[in-house]
């Protein structure tokens, strides 16, 4: 609400008058009183509108009320958008991260006013998502999407170089990512964010993370041969803190061993934990998402080694001096050596083969044993095995195969170059983690 747009935007200045989404509100015929528009509520509890004064109008917040919602009806907003976009891209910028896609552009009926939400289930409340169909998922945000897309496309094939990429922010039903991907007529953004495996919890199984993984191929995957895999971000907690540290080297292997992009939150190639921050929840400088955002342990230095000053914003987690990225470039099989080796995987024949038949194949096992096999047929084969409970698992005839130990976790009781014939019985200890290769 600093921004110079929205200051011209207060003064009705020509070109910013309806910059934002501005409207009069409601005149109680009783009392006289003004009242907000209608009942939306922002993400973040209380209102969406706030009224201003000097306008003599509400403007709509979906989020904070310093963070007014521009009005993308307005075409003039629209170049804008692109006309920032083009600024960065001739700094050299080859992506952009879209944010909260699902809340560009809200229900308009015919009249210019805006509706009521409906009270689906009066046992919810109204910040309930099941709520908000007229405030998020509406078909003009692919169109939004779209038209980036178009823009990306001309400026790469003016100025050349590597594709220009949308990274899409949406917790969203599938079929309104798979628009945001693209549809008979217009391509959209190249990697809409999955965030099935966010919801995972300490009590999740192998058939939980299929049916996660399951949910998200049998559409993105057969429509458009998309697919990437993150489990937590900065609005989320972290993997060692939601499913256990003894978890996180098996979900880094199952991550990055499923096809398509695998992204890594800050902090999980190590294992970071979330830090619990107390604050006064009634301040500006606490937010309930801080702490699985506090500062990248380095090393055992001051702060952590992220900040030479006297203190960081966050607090640096305690347990810094022992769980450090410097500490783990020593450990043979420390979550960073577990993170590194299944990258330089994605270098190899058989995981660059996950287009082709019989590319890649996943599923769980067993109830806690989850596998992903990566081929490049008759030349070269990987499997993850992981174990995601705490019980030694026994497994039968997985394969015709003889293959190699070539990634382990802490867990497991194997060495490097040892071999293993999976025709047989093969052996998981609990939490177990193992990567096996075959070459023809």
């Amino acid at each position: 609400d600093e921004c110079e747009w929205f200051q011209k935007s207060i003064r009705r200045e020509d070109g910013y008058d309806d910059f934002y989404v501005w409207v009069d509100g409601k005149i109680d015929p009783e009392t006289g009183i003004r009242t907000v528009p209608n009942n939306w509520t922002s993400v973040f509890g209380g209102a969406a509108w706030t009224w201003v004064e000097e306008r003599q109008q509400y403007y709509l917040h979906q989020f904070l009320a310093k963070q007014p919602d521009l009005n993308y009806r307005n075409s003039k907003v629209r170049q804008t958008m692109l006309d920032v976009m083009k600024f960065w891209l001739d700094r050299g910028v080859d992506a952009f991260r879209i944010d909260a896609a699902p809340y560009f552009i809200e229900k308009m009926l015919e009249d210019g006013t805006f509706p009521d939400e409906p009270y689906t289930d009066p046992n919810l409340p109204l910040e309930s998502e099941l709520h908000r169909i007229y405030t998020t998922n509406q078909p003009e945000n692919a169109d939004l999407i779209y038209e980036w897309r178009a823009f990306l496309d001309e400026y790469q094939s003016l100025h050349g170089g590597d594709t220009r990429a949308q990274i899409i922010e949406a917790y969203a039903p599938i079929s309104i990512l798979s628009d945001y991907v693209g549809n008979d007529t217009h391509v959209g953004g190249q990697l809409p964010m999955n965030f099935n495996f966010v919801r995972l919890q300490s009590s999740s199984t192998a058939k939980d993370i299929e049916s996660a993984a399951n949910n998200w191929m049998d559409v993105m995957w057969t429509n458009h041969k998309v697919a990437n895999w993150d489990a937590s971000n900065h609005d989320n907690s972290r993997l060692a803190t939601r499913m256990g540290s003894q978890r996180v080297d098996t979900m880094t292997m199952i991550m990055h061993g499923l096809p398509g992009t695998s992204v890594t939150y800050y902090g999980e190639e190590i294992g970071m934990p979330d830090w619990s921050i107390e604050c006064n929840q009634d301040t500006d400088t606490c937010n309930f998402r801080d702490p699985e955002r506090t500062p990248m342990q380095w090393d055992t230095s001051k702060n952590a080694g992220f900040s030479t000053g006297n203190s960081t914003w966050l607090p640096v987690n305690p347990g810094y001096k022992s769980l450090n990225v410097q500490v783990q470039r020593g450990v043979a099989r420390s979550s960073l050596q577990i993170t590194k080796g299944m990258i330089a995987l994605k270098k190899t024949a058989a995981f660059k083969a996950f287009k082709e038949d019989g590319g890649f194949s996943y599923a769980a096992v067993s109830e806690q044993v989850f596998q992903v096999v990566r081929t490049a047929v008759g030349r070269e084969e990987y499997r993850v095995l992981a174990n995601l409970g705490n019980q030694i698992e026994y497994l039968e005839g997985l394969t015709n195969k003889t293959m190699e130990y070539v990634l382990l976790n802490s867990y497991s009781p194997h060495n490097y170059g040892d071999k293993v014939d999976l025709s047989k019985r093969i052996i998981l200890m609990p939490y177990e983690g193992i990567v096996l290769r075959w070459s023809a």
